[in-house]
C-alpha cells in the first residue's frame, strides 16, 4: 500500500474531526471523544493528528481560542471576563497569563494600545504613518481550495480540511503557497453568509476533487500591504487600505477579488510575528 492510499483512509476522519473542533471550542476538550470521532485507539490517532498538523489536538484548540480572543478584543465590547469564560479558561488571572505569553501583552492592553490600533484613522483624515505597500504586477495564479461560508476569522476550518485533504491524497509539496480569499465586505454583508476560499497554488496537473474546487486569481497590478501582527488585526488593516491609503493613492479598485497570501504558519510563530500580503486589486 503506498503512503497515498494509506493517508487516504484518515481523510474523512480528519474532516469529522476538524469539525467537532471547531463546533466545540466552548466545550472542554475531550481526547476520547476526538478518537472515538477518528474511529481509532486514542494513542494511534493523537501521533497522526500530529505528523499531519505538526501541533497536538490540545495545541490547535488552545491556539484557536487565543485566536478568536484576540478577535473579540480588537472587534467586539464584550468584557475581558466574559472572553476569558468564553475561552475556557476557569479566572481571569490564567487568561490574562496565558494571552500575554503568546500575545505578548495582557488582553486589556491588546485592545487599547495591541498592533491594530496602528490603523486607526487619523485624527485629521490623512495619512500619519506610512505602512509598507507596494505595486505589483502578477501573473494569474491557479488555485485549488476548500470554501468557507462564515467569519473570515474562522477561515482556519477550511485550511485544517485542505491540508488535511491535500496530505492524505498525497499532493502536499512544500513550496506550496498559503492564500486566502475573500469575496465579501464583511461590512455590508451579514457574518454568516460571507464567502470565502482557503487555498494553495496547483497547476491544472492537479485532480480538484470534493472537497477540493479550482479557483484562479486574476493576473493584473495589486496595491500590496505587509502585515505583521496577528490575524486578528486585519479587518483593521483592510479599513485603513481603503480609508485612508486608497484616496491618497489617486488609484482606482479594479473589479476582482482580494486575497491574502500568509507568508508563515501560526503553528510555527507566535501571532506578533505571523506576515501576510493583502493584495487589492487595482485598475
Amino acid at each position: 500500500m503506498s503512503d497515498g492510499t494509506a493517508w487516504a483512509l484518515y481523510e474523512t476522519r480528519l474532516r469529522r474531526v476538524s469539525a467537532y473542533i471547531h463546533e466545540h471550542l466552548d466545550d472542554e476538550l475531550d481526547m476520547e471523544k476526538l478518537a472515538e470521532i477518528a474511529c481509532m485507539s486514542s494513542y494511534h490517532w493523537h501521533r497522526i493528528y500530529r505528523a499531519i498538523y505538526g501541533e497536538t489536538a490540545a495545541a490547535t484548540v488552545k491556539r484557536l481560542r487565543l485566536h478568536r480572543a484576540a478577535g473579540d478584543l480588537v472587534n467586539t465590547r464584550l468584557s475581558v471576563n466574559d472572553i476569558a469564560k468564553r475561552s475556557g479558561y476557569p479566572n481571569l488571572q490564567s487568561f490574562n497569563r496565558i494571552f500575554k505569553s503568546v500575545y505578548g501583552t495582557p488582553p486589556a492592553r491588546y485592545r487599547n494600545e495591541g498592533s491594530h490600533t496602528i490603523f486607526e484613522p487619523s485624527t485629521q483624515g490623512r495619512i500619519t504613518v506610512m505602512f509598507d505597500v507596494t505595486l505589483r504586477i502578477l501573473s494569474p495564479i491557479s488555485l485549488i481550495g476548500v470554501a468557507h461560508r462564515g467569519s473570515y476569522m474562522q477561515i482556519g476550518q477550511a485550511f485544517e480540511i485542505l491540508f488535511g485533504t491535500i496530505f492524505a491524497r498525497g499532493l502536499a509539496r512544500p513550496d506550496m503557497r498559503m492564500i486566502g480569499v475573500y469575496l465579501d465586505d464583511p461590512d455590508l454583508i451579514a457574518v454568516d453568509k460571507l464567502r470565502s476560499y482557503a487555498c494553495v497554488n496547483a497547476g491544472e496537473d492537479i485532480a480538484a476533487e470534493a472537497p477540493l474546487e479550482r479557483r484562479t486569481i486574476d493576473g493584473g497590478e495589486y496595491a500590496v500591504l505587509r502585515h505583521k501582527g496577528p490575524y486578528a488585526d486585519m479587518y483593521k488593516a483592510y479599513q485603513w487600505l481603503y480609508a485612508e491609503w486608497l484616496p491618497a493613492s489617486g488609484r482606482q479598485l479594479r473589479d476582482a477579488v482580494m486575497f491574502e497570501e500568509y507568508l508563515n504558519n501560526p503553528r510555527d510563530v507566535p501571532p506578533t510575528e505571523l506576515l501576510t500580503e493583502i493584495h487589492m486589486p487595482l485598475q
